[in-house]
């Protein structure tokens, strides 16, 4: 799920990170202009990659920012 995430936050214009769990969840960061993080937030929850089964999706520390606190959207391992 995370190599699909990390190309919809770049096709989105988003910075920020992703990573799989070994829960078998998905965690991240977001940052970019409102509505497109909206965009990415339905995308997790009703899309995501082929292969996925999605039962939940949670957003939480959501906070407005005045400057992108990071650069590029990235997957980490």
């Amino acid at each position: 799920m995370s190599r699909y995430t990390e190309k919809e936050g770049l096709r989105l214009g988003l910075v920020g990170w992703v990573k799989n769990t070994y829960g078998g969840t998905v965690v991240g960061q977001a940052q970019g202009p409102a509505p497109l993080v909206e965009e990415m937030k339905v995308w997790l929850s009703k899309e995501g990659s082929p292969s996925c089964r999605i039962t939940r999706a949670s957003f939480t520390n959501q906070r407005a920012i005045d400057k992108l606190e990071m650069s590029g959207f990235s997957t980490r391992f």
